[in-house]
């Protein structure tokens, strides 16, 4: 009988990262111990500490050294105190590129047990789809008369017919596989060109996809939404930046953003995917046992389904579910839990090998 092997990167990061990080991986050891999935896991300790042993965030070969992994398993980046923020963000934007993980899938949804600061959540489950390659995170610009009156920054936006069809395609294949509504997020009433593109992608897409239901929202009107009727929404669509700040709303709602993971997902499989918690490295709280590490667990459980080992992210999501249901929590969702004790309660709920 063929025992399934999986190879996976581990890059920690900065801050909690670290964290947050040995505790998934405690956690998907466990689960896949239990039905025997064997891991082999290779950690690199790239970040901070790196830059200043080094002088450099990673090394200049890190993407020769990750493309021959299955997936790669990210904690978080950044210490803006030690480092600049986009030089700690550098080697994570480089990866989405370089191994085009061009969709970035983030779920969010409420749990029994935890609370959302909304009066009435109801019920929130959405999947909000983020172009991972395009948008505003090129790097396309540059700054003139630095540190006069008259200083001068361009950023560009670069949107391409190619990759908005491509998550859009993406997005209608997973609305197909949940409740069948899919919302597209853009500012096209004023910024008339990106998209603008964007909205004509999007009905050309749709027609191919009778069985959605869709919907064009700006995202100034859709953020209110999210606070307002959040249930409303099945899959969301955006670009990079709209993605990126609504996905941190998500978790605000949902009632931590320390719940939420996220897969940067190359679809065609020919580089590995990376998935990670989607808050930061918050060095506030570092070494302080406060992180909540259910964000980087669930995010170890979408690899696990990323890479064909659904038993073990299913086992992982119920756990999670359990022990959030039964009132156990870290801090931040109202619990007095360190990160190890969250981490005890997830492990505990795994169970025996199953028969």
């Amino acid at each position: 009988m063929h025992t399934p092997s999986h190879r996976i990167a581990i890059y920690p990061g900065d801050g909690i990262g670290p964290e947050v990080t040995t505790a998934a991986v405690r956690v998907l050891e466990t689960a896949c111990a239990l039905r025997s999935v064997m891991l082999d896991l290779a950690r690199f300790d790239w970040g901070c500490d790196h830059h200043d042993r080094h002088g450099c965030v990673a090394p200049e070969d890190f993407l020769e050294t990750l493309a021959g992994f299955d997936a790669i398993f990210l904690g978080a980046v950044g210490w803006p105190q030690r480092l600049p923020d986009h030089v700690t963000l550098a080697p994570l934007i480089q990866m989405r590129q370089a191994f085009d993980l061009y969709a970035c899938l983030r779920p969010a949804r409420t749990y029994p047990g935890v609370r959302s600061p909304l009066v009435d959540p109801a019920t929130i489950d959405m999947a909000v789809v983020r172009e991972n390659s395009e948008g505003e995170y090129l790097a396309i610009g540059g700054r003139a008369r630095t540190g006069t009156d008259d200083e001068i920054a361009v950023e560009s936006a670069i949107h391409t017919r190619r990759g908005i069809e491509r998550i859009l395609r993406f997005s209608f294949d997973l609305a197909r596989n949940r409740r069948r509504h899919l919302t597209l997020i853009t500012k096209s009433n004023a910024m008339r060109h990106g998209y603008v593109l964007w909205d004509t992608v999007h009905d050309l897409v749709a027609a191919e996809y009778p069985d959605v239901t869709t919907e064009r929202q700006h995202v100034d009107a859709a953020s209110m939404k999210f606070v307002l009727r959040p249930s409303a929404f099945d899959v969301v669509v955006a670009s990079n930046l709209f993605g990126d700040i609504l996905t941190d709303l998500s978790g605000a709602i949902t009632g931590s953003i320390g719940l939420n993971p996220s897969a940067n997902l190359n679809p065609s499989r020919r580089f590995p995917s990376l998935f990670e918690p989607v808050h930061g490295s918050a060095p506030d709280i570092t070494g302080r046992h406060l992180a909540n590490p259910i964000g980087a667990i669930l995010a170890a459980a979408m690899m696990m389904d990323w890479l064909g080992s659904t038993a073990i992210g299913d086992a992982i999501r119920k756990g999670v579910e359990s022990t959030l249901a039964a009132g156990d929590g870290t801090p931040d969702i109202g619990g007095i839990l360190t990160t190890e004790e969250m981490t005890d309660r997830v492990v505990a709920t795994l169970g025996e090998k199953p028969q």
